[in-house]
């Protein structure tokens, strides 16, 4: 039996697919008006449970019982679930961009009257709903002309718009910037002070420790345990403990550098914005990385850390560049991503999905995709070397699937990232630049890649890393650069970088950094 302050009780809940268990006897409680976490690696099974109690999984598809509000449910579909006042905001945003604002809310719940959609009524009410989640954008806006935070903010309004009483909001600030993501956290806060209960799923433990009441931790499909963050005195390692099922001392590989001659130099540096006429993106940045070394490159959002590894990489951002690149001491001129390639150098960007894979197609055309000219012979692709190449990196990368067969898509996070440094390694690169090459995977995910990024560096090859995650770039790093309004306005070697150190190297303001 549940108590009067449970709004929500999942018990025994059990979900198939073929040949994989992905749920087994799974128990989840989730009291009135809290917010509670859920957490655990990718493929612990946090989706699939909100999609059984969503109704994405409608019932007789899975075994096991869902109690809301005191009543048992049996949801056929999104419908049945969202009449009762649960409402799921997906990861991928379920927007239709060419809409606007106040069509996206009310799409599906017309405003309406004698079969008429009353835009006066409906502009209104979006108005409204918009003022409650904190965004200040007309209703008729479309919502392609707004930034994904924004976006975010607008499938919460079309939430409350259905009465919400169970929230459920799966990795809503994986693609946020720090302050989009503080904002939208203090907007749950505020649904919960409103009575309207919240379960969140993410990857940002930090998160999880600011706003949750309590979080459940799940394991390979199973329940491990749920705990108050203030009653059990959690502290992210314990949680990280019970997602990973082992005790991770270190978060990050022990590692001792062998840095040897410099491998790569950029001198005095400059790129325009290619879309706003005479903007300077990165001014006059000088950066060196040597053999064996791992360079971090710490910035804010909008600080021109992409916009300087894209150009670098074969002028694939910008316009009117100008800087030198110096290459093991000699001058280098990369006109193309070809070049940069034949060069040495390759880029792992920030955006698998879209730039990063080809998610439609199987690991082994991913792996070999930069580097088919080592695989051609008279212009043919050896496709018995293709599938060679691939399933030797599949095992050495760990890349947890049956086969190079498999299609790239399906795979989690973690393991696209392995295939997206698969793919860069086959090209034999003396430079890796990765950009955010954790973001959106696990914890545990993440300890391999670093894993990856220090072998790499034992070999010989020089690595510059992007993140946003300071706490990534002290604990992998040798050196970091920092970078503000398109300026490096700091370096500091692993022994001397502090947090606080770098966030005020990162919020120097262009005057000063003159």
């Amino acid at each position: 039996m549940t108590g009067a302050d449970t709004i929500l009780h999942m018990q025994g809940i059990t979900k198939t697919f073929p040949g994989v268990k992905a749920l087994q006897d799974v128990n989840l409680d989730v009291r009135r008006g809290e917010i509670h976490a859920i957490c655990g690696e990718n493929g612990a099974g946090k989706s699939t449970l909100m999609k059984v109690l969503s109704g994405v999984y409608p019932h007789g598809s899975y075994d096991g019982e869902i109690i809301f509000d005191g009543e048992p449910c049996r949801f056929s579909g999104i419908r049945d679930s969202e009449s009762r006042g649960i409402v799921i905001i997906h990861q991928e945003l379920a927007l239709a961009p060419n809409l606007s604002i106040a069509e996206n809310i009310f799409l599906g719940n017309e405003q309406a009257s004698r079969g008429l959609i009353d835009w006066n009524k409906t502009n209104a009410a979006a108005a409204e709903l918009l003022r409650r989640v904190g965004l200040r954008e007309n209703p008729t806006t479309q919502v392609l002309d707004l930034g994904v935070g924004k976006q975010q903010l607008v499938e919460i309004a079309k939430a409350v718009s259905k009465r919400v009483r169970l929230l459920i909001l799966d990795e809503p600030t994986a693609a946020l910037n720090d302050e989009d993501s503080e904002h939208l956290l203090d907007l749950l806060r505020g649904l919960r002070d409103e009575g309207i209960t919240c379960v969140i799923i993410s990857h940002k433990l930090n998160e999880v420790m600011a706003i949750a009441d309590r979080v459940t931790i799940l394991r390979d499909g199973r329940t491990i345990s749920t705990l108050s963050i203030v009653e059990d005195e959690v502290t992210e390692d314990r949680i990280i403990s019970g997602m990973v099922g082992r005790d991770l001392d270190h978060r990050f590989p022990p590692h001792e550098p062998q840095i040897g001659e410099e491998v790569l130099r950029i001198e005095d540096w400059t790129v325009h914005s290619p879309t706003q006429h005479g903007r300077v993106v990165v001014q006059g940045a000088n950066l060196s990385v040597r053999r064996g070394e791992i360079v971090g490159l710490a910035g804010l959002m909008g600080a021109g850390r992409t916009e300087l590894a894209m150009s670098v990489f074969g002028r694939s951002y910008g316009t009117d560049i100008s800087g030198r690149v110096f290459k093991d001491g000699q001058e280098i001129h990369l006109r193309s991503v070809r070049e940069a390639i034949d060069h040495g150098i390759a880029y792992a960007t920030e955006d698998r999905k879209r730039y990063g894979l080809n998610l439609i197609e199987d690991i082994k055309r991913n792996v070999s995709a930069a580097g088919l000219r080592k695989l051609a012979k008279g212009g043919w692709v050896d496709d018995n070397e293709e599938f060679k190449v691939a399933d030797e990196y599949r095992q050495s990368m760990n890349i947890k699937a049956p086969s190079v067969a498999s299609i790239t898509g399906k795979l989690s996070g973690g393991n696209q990232q392995k295939v997206v440094l698969s793919k860069w390694i086959f090209t034999d690169p003396d430079v890796l630049i990765l950009d955010e090459p954790t973001r959106g995977i696990d914890v545990g995910a993440k300890y391999e890649i670093y894993t990856i990024i220090n072998r790499l560096a034992d070999a010989g090859k020089g690595v510059l890393v992007i993140s946003s995650e300071l706490p990534e770039l002290l604990g992998l790093c040798d050196r970091i650069y920092t970078l503000s309004e398109g300026r490096i306005t700091g370096e500091v070697s692993r022994a001397d970088a502090t947090q606080e150190g770098l966030m005020t190297l990162m919020t120097i303001g262009q005057e000063v950094a003159r």
